[in-house]
Protein backbone atom coordinates (compact mmCIF):
# COMPACT_ATOMS: atom_id res chain seq x y z
CA UNK A 1 0.00 0.00 0.00
CA UNK A 2 1.46 2.88 -1.09
CA UNK A 3 1.31 6.13 0.75
CA UNK A 4 0.90 10.22 -1.01
CA UNK A 5 1.30 13.28 1.00
CA UNK A 6 -0.56 15.92 -0.88
CA UNK A 7 -0.95 19.97 -0.10
CA UNK A 8 2.96 20.02 0.02
CA UNK A 9 3.85 23.68 -0.06
CA UNK A 10 7.22 23.95 1.67
CA UNK A 11 10.80 22.10 1.15
CA UNK A 12 10.12 21.37 5.00
CA UNK A 13 7.40 18.98 4.75
CA UNK A 14 8.57 17.37 1.26
CA UNK A 15 12.09 16.96 3.18
CA UNK A 16 10.59 14.85 6.01
CA UNK A 17 7.56 12.84 4.09
CA UNK A 18 10.27 11.77 2.10
CA UNK A 19 12.34 10.72 5.11
CA UNK A 20 9.81 8.97 6.71
CA UNK A 21 8.56 6.59 3.63
CA UNK A 22 6.51 8.53 1.54
CA UNK A 23 6.04 7.33 -1.84
CA UNK A 24 4.00 10.06 -3.50
CA UNK A 25 4.13 13.86 -2.88
CA UNK A 26 1.47 16.18 -4.20
CA UNK A 27 1.40 20.05 -5.24
CA UNK A 28 -1.96 21.29 -5.72
CA UNK A 29 -2.36 24.01 -8.52
CA UNK A 30 -5.65 24.47 -8.18
CA UNK A 31 -6.01 28.64 -6.95
CA UNK A 32 -8.74 27.90 -4.99
CA UNK A 33 -7.62 25.70 -2.71
CA UNK A 34 -5.91 26.60 0.45
CA UNK A 35 -2.71 24.22 0.01
CA UNK A 36 -2.51 26.24 -3.50
CA UNK A 37 1.46 26.38 -5.03
CA UNK A 38 2.98 27.94 -7.70
CA UNK A 39 4.62 26.23 -10.44
CA UNK A 40 7.73 28.30 -9.84
CA UNK A 41 7.61 27.25 -5.67
CA UNK A 42 6.99 23.84 -6.40
CA UNK A 43 9.80 23.74 -9.24
CA UNK A 44 12.35 24.45 -6.46
CA UNK A 45 11.04 21.78 -3.98
CA UNK A 46 11.15 19.48 -6.68
CA UNK A 47 14.79 20.09 -7.28
CA UNK A 48 15.79 18.99 -3.89
CA UNK A 49 13.42 15.87 -3.33
CA UNK A 50 15.21 12.73 -3.79
CA UNK A 51 14.18 10.92 -7.39
CA UNK A 52 12.19 8.02 -6.51
CA UNK A 53 9.23 9.48 -5.12
CA UNK A 54 6.94 10.19 -7.28
CA UNK A 55 6.28 14.24 -7.86
CA UNK A 56 2.62 14.73 -8.15
CA UNK A 57 0.41 17.74 -9.54
CA UNK A 58 -3.35 18.09 -8.99
CA UNK A 59 -5.12 20.16 -11.44
CA UNK A 60 -8.70 20.85 -11.53
CA UNK A 61 -10.71 21.70 -15.06
CA UNK A 62 -7.39 23.39 -16.54
CA UNK A 63 -6.94 23.12 -20.53
CA UNK A 64 -4.32 20.34 -21.22
CA UNK A 65 -2.32 22.96 -22.44
CA UNK A 66 -1.89 24.46 -19.54
CA UNK A 67 -1.01 21.32 -17.61
CA UNK A 68 1.41 20.09 -20.09
CA UNK A 69 3.07 23.31 -19.65
CA UNK A 70 3.35 23.03 -15.91
CA UNK A 71 4.63 19.12 -16.12
CA UNK A 72 7.65 20.51 -18.07
CA UNK A 73 8.32 23.34 -15.97
CA UNK A 74 8.46 21.85 -12.87
CA UNK A 75 9.39 18.30 -13.44
CA UNK A 76 5.95 16.87 -11.76
CA UNK A 77 5.69 13.23 -12.58
CA UNK A 78 1.74 12.11 -12.14
CA UNK A 79 -1.09 14.36 -13.17
CA UNK A 80 -3.88 14.23 -10.72
CA UNK A 81 -7.29 15.36 -12.18
CA UNK A 82 -9.85 16.65 -9.59
CA UNK A 83 -12.15 17.92 -11.73
CA UNK A 84 -14.63 16.89 -14.17
CA UNK A 85 -12.17 15.99 -17.24
CA UNK A 86 -13.05 14.16 -19.82
CA UNK A 87 -10.98 11.31 -22.01
CA UNK A 88 -10.36 13.62 -24.71
CA UNK A 89 -8.23 15.77 -22.59
CA UNK A 90 -6.46 13.51 -20.72
CA UNK A 91 -5.23 11.45 -23.87
CA UNK A 92 -3.18 14.90 -24.47
CA UNK A 93 -1.52 15.34 -21.17
CA UNK A 94 2.43 14.70 -21.34
CA UNK A 95 2.47 12.32 -17.92
CA UNK A 96 1.08 9.73 -16.28
CA UNK A 97 -2.41 10.13 -14.74
CA UNK A 98 -4.55 10.07 -12.05
CA UNK A 99 -8.34 10.39 -12.37
CA UNK A 100 -10.23 11.54 -9.06
CA UNK A 101 -13.67 10.87 -8.36
CA UNK A 102 -15.91 12.34 -6.20
CA UNK A 103 -17.91 9.47 -4.16
CA UNK A 104 -21.40 9.77 -2.36
CA UNK A 105 -24.06 7.55 -1.32
CA UNK A 106 -25.67 6.80 -4.79
CA UNK A 107 -22.14 6.71 -7.03
CA UNK A 108 -22.34 4.95 -10.14
CA UNK A 109 -18.98 3.20 -10.13
CA UNK A 110 -19.70 2.09 -13.70
CA UNK A 111 -18.50 5.52 -14.84
CA UNK A 112 -14.75 4.71 -13.71
CA UNK A 113 -14.96 1.94 -16.49
CA UNK A 114 -14.19 4.58 -19.36
CA UNK A 115 -11.00 5.69 -17.27
CA UNK A 116 -9.98 2.22 -16.61
CA UNK A 117 -6.47 2.70 -18.35
CA UNK A 118 -5.72 4.90 -15.81
CA UNK A 119 -4.74 5.26 -11.84
CA UNK A 120 -8.42 5.56 -10.27
CA UNK A 121 -8.68 7.70 -6.92
CA UNK A 122 -11.53 8.13 -4.78
CA UNK A 123 -12.53 10.72 -2.75
CA UNK A 124 -15.32 11.94 -0.55
CA UNK A 125 -18.13 14.08 -2.18
CA UNK A 126 -18.51 17.88 -1.39
CA UNK A 127 -20.88 20.22 -3.20
CA UNK A 128 -18.31 23.17 -2.06
CA UNK A 129 -15.15 21.40 -2.95
CA UNK A 130 -13.26 19.34 -5.26
CA UNK A 131 -10.95 17.53 -2.78
CA UNK A 132 -9.16 17.77 0.57
CA UNK A 133 -12.06 18.12 2.59
CA UNK A 134 -10.97 15.91 5.27
CA UNK A 135 -14.43 14.21 5.40
CA UNK A 136 -14.41 10.30 4.32
CA UNK A 137 -17.02 8.62 2.39
CA UNK A 138 -18.57 4.81 3.16
CA UNK A 139 -15.24 2.77 2.12
CA UNK A 140 -17.92 -0.11 2.33
CA UNK A 141 -19.60 0.61 -0.58
CA UNK A 142 -16.42 0.46 -3.04
CA UNK A 143 -16.82 -3.07 -4.88
CA UNK A 144 -14.53 -5.72 -3.93
CA UNK A 145 -13.09 -6.10 -7.14
CA UNK A 146 -11.84 -2.89 -7.36
CA UNK A 147 -10.44 -1.63 -3.59
CA UNK A 148 -6.94 -3.28 -4.48
CA UNK A 149 -6.78 -1.05 -7.41
CA UNK A 150 -7.49 2.42 -6.11
CA UNK A 151 -6.08 5.16 -4.54
CA UNK A 152 -8.16 6.08 -1.50
CA UNK A 153 -8.49 9.71 -0.08
CA UNK A 154 -10.62 11.28 2.35
CA UNK A 155 -10.58 11.74 6.17
CA UNK A 156 -7.73 9.00 6.26
CA UNK A 157 -5.20 9.20 9.18
CA UNK A 158 -3.91 8.23 12.31
CA UNK A 159 -7.46 6.98 13.50
CA UNK A 160 -8.58 4.91 10.71
CA UNK A 161 -5.44 3.69 8.69
CA UNK A 162 -5.58 0.25 10.67
CA UNK A 163 -9.08 -0.24 9.39
CA UNK A 164 -8.00 0.91 5.86
CA UNK A 165 -5.25 -1.25 5.96
CA UNK A 166 -7.12 -4.44 7.44
CA UNK A 167 -10.35 -4.07 5.59
CA UNK A 168 -9.87 -1.77 2.54
CA UNK A 169 -6.11 -1.96 1.08
CA UNK A 170 -6.27 -0.35 -1.59
CA UNK A 171 -3.21 0.34 -3.80
CA UNK A 172 -2.34 3.14 -2.24
CA UNK A 173 -3.85 5.77 0.68
CA UNK A 174 -3.45 9.88 0.00
CA UNK A 175 -3.56 12.32 3.06
CA UNK A 176 -3.64 15.88 3.58
CA UNK A 177 -5.53 17.47 6.41
CA UNK A 178 -5.27 15.11 9.03
CA UNK A 179 -1.59 15.43 9.05
CA UNK A 180 -1.24 19.31 9.21
CA UNK A 181 -0.86 22.31 11.69
CA UNK A 182 -2.72 24.49 9.32
CA UNK A 183 -3.60 24.36 5.67
CA UNK A 184 -0.38 23.45 3.67
CA UNK A 185 1.85 23.25 7.03
CA UNK A 186 2.01 19.72 8.08
CA UNK A 187 2.46 18.65 11.77
CA UNK A 188 6.07 16.80 12.03
CA UNK A 189 4.74 14.98 15.21
CA UNK A 190 1.11 13.94 13.19
CA UNK A 191 3.68 12.29 10.15
CA UNK A 192 5.76 10.16 12.36
CA UNK A 193 3.45 8.92 14.15
CA UNK A 194 1.18 7.59 10.96
CA UNK A 195 4.74 6.62 9.56
CA UNK A 196 5.10 4.55 12.48
CA UNK A 197 1.53 3.03 11.85
CA UNK A 198 2.25 2.26 8.76
CA UNK A 199 5.10 0.79 9.24
CA UNK A 200 3.94 -1.55 11.64
CA UNK A 201 0.86 -2.56 10.11
CA UNK A 202 3.11 -3.50 7.07
CA UNK A 203 5.47 -5.76 9.61
CA UNK A 204 2.87 -7.46 11.14
CA UNK A 205 2.13 -9.93 8.36
CA UNK A 206 3.96 -9.50 5.59
CA UNK A 207 1.65 -12.11 3.88
CA UNK A 208 -1.38 -11.39 4.93
CA UNK A 209 -2.20 -9.92 1.30
CA UNK A 210 -0.45 -12.66 -0.91
CA UNK A 211 -2.73 -15.60 -0.03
Amino acid sequence: MKVKICGITNIEDAILSAELGADMLGFIFYPQSKRYISPEKCKDIIAEVPTGIKKVGVFVNDSYEVINRIVEQTKIDVVQLHGDETTSVIHKIKADVIKAFRVSNNFDFAQIEIFKKYQILLDSSDANNYGGTGKTFHWDIIPEDLRDKIILAGGISVENIEYVFDNIYPLGVDLSSSLEISPGKKDPVKLKDFFAIIKKLKGKNVNYHES
